[in-house]
């Protein structure tokens, strides 16, 4: 018998639930080399779900119609739907369909699991509501996943999640009078604001969504890494120039000139744990300078990208967002109906720590997870590095994004990183 642990989403997580009515769904896909019993993942699956009680939690609403997380006395376990394996790339079309399928969180658990069952080989999907955690506590769940399906009797331990905003900002932070008003300030501020910015009437029709996935080989990998530590910057904004210039060369003055990076809060917060169930991001905004070379502009990036991360303030921007409850309608509305302003959110996990050998079994890939929602433009590229292989996913829809110019930003990325590759070889 689990006792029942309840608490209330904070602001970024009610936003991203929304009304229940439209998906918001995350999905991390992983190739297995093995054979597998259903019992053996159900089982794994029971256990991850022991560890975190927001794995096991439902949605309730109250009186004043929020939501809250419900881990009920008696959990639910994660819904387990199986298909047989017919190819290499059905873990694409899986994916498309979770991302579209909702959730019921009202009676069921806020995940749930894909096995695409093959006779050697099984890819296998996570799909989770965006609101529930991030790709970091994802990757967390996915390691322990690994761990209990090769060796039940492991011990992956006891998550003691967070339950509230003074579980994330400090006391003295949390609890002082200025601080507080500041936050409160700086909410009002921005709810007025958001209530005078005109948007239109409906959302941009979506149309059909797409994911375009490439992996870059361990050869290039490293050398891409060797080339961004020679010139002082991170692999995080060498793909963000790459991403500016290839936007810009195909869609032309069509191009925003911007992407949109999250930042993990738990570099920032140290309360907040890697295995924690968490979805709360902070987020930096880059642009390219169009007079500079390539080589000068990832210069310029990563002095900007490092001014604006030493700005960021996760506690700040917590209690400010925790003040604007009242505001979640027209900021969801302004998000959905506003006019987009950047081409791209571009995201990297880095290296996933992930052991690729179990007793078991072998792990042959993770690829880059993928989300989409409704939240406004779609255009997302994940990028993470398993087995010294980078990998990409390239989310987006027709609406904002037709396939055919995502498939050319694609080629022109690649075609960046080898120019830039050669131009190092040489000099």
């Amino acid at each position: 018998m689990n006792q029942p642990i309840k608490r209330r989403l904070l602001f970024g997580e009610r936003m991203l639930l929304g009304d229940g009515t439209e998906p918001f769904n995350a999905v991390i896909p992983f190739r297995l080399r093995g054979t597998f019993a259903l019992k053996d993942i159900q089982q794994a699956l029971a256990q991850i779900q022991q560890k975190h009680p927001w794995l096991r939690a439902l949605i309730a609403h109250d009186d004043q119609n929020i939501p809250w997380f419900d881990v009920p006395e008696n959990p639910i376990s994660i819904p387990v739907r199986i298909i047989a394996r017919k190819g290499e790339d059905q873990w694409q079309e899986e994916s498309k369909r979770e991302w579209n399928t909702l959730f019921d969180p009202k009676k069921l658990p806020l995940i749930r699991f894909v096995w695409i069952k093959g006779e050697d080989v099984s890819d296998m999907l996570f799909a989770f509501h965006h609101c529930l955690c991030d790709g970091g506590s994802a990757m967390a769940f996915l390691h322990e996943f690994l761990k209990v399906l090769d060796d039940p009797k492991a011990d992956i331990g006891i998550e003691s999640p967070i339950l509230g905003i003074q579980d994330v900002v400090p006391a003295n932070i949390l609890n002082s009078r200025k601080q507080k008003l500041k936050a409160k300030f700086i909410g009002r501020l921005a709810a007025t604001a958001i209530k005078v910015i005109p948007t239109g009437k409906k959302s941009i029709d979506r149309q059909n969504d797409y994911l375009i996935n490439w992996k870059v080989d361990e050869t290039v990998s490293q050398q891409l890494i060797s080339y961004c530590k020679a010139n002082g910057a991170t692999v995080n904004t060498f793909l963000s120039a790459a991403l500016l210039q290839a936007f810009k060369k195909v869609k032309g003055t069509g191009a925003f000139n911007k992407v949109s990076c999250p930042v993990d809060i738990r570099r920032f917060a140290t309360q907040v744990k890697n295995d924690h169930i968490f979805a709360f991001g902070l987020m930096i905004v880059v642009s390219a300078n169009e007079k500079l070379s390539f080589i000068e502009n990832l210069h310029a990036m990563q002095a900007t990208v490092e001014r604006k991360t030493s700005k960021l303030n996760p506690y700040i921007t917590m209690m400010v967002m925790e003040s604007g409850h009242d505001a979640l309608n027209n900021f969801t509305k302004l998000l959905k109906n506003g006019k987009s302003s950047n081409d791209c959110m571009f995201s990297n996990l880095g290296r996933i720590q992930i052991p690729h050998e179990y007793k078991e079994f072998s792990v042959d890939t993770i690829f880059s997870p993928s989300v989409i929602g409704p939240l406004g433009n779609t255009t997302t590229l994940v990028v993470s590095t398993y087995r010294g292989k980078m990998d990409f996913s390239f989310v987006g829809s027709e609406g904002y994004l037709p396939y055919n110019d995502a498939l050319s930003i694609r080629d022109e990325i690649m075609q960046i990183i080898k120019t830039q590759l050669e131009y190092i070889a040489v000099s």
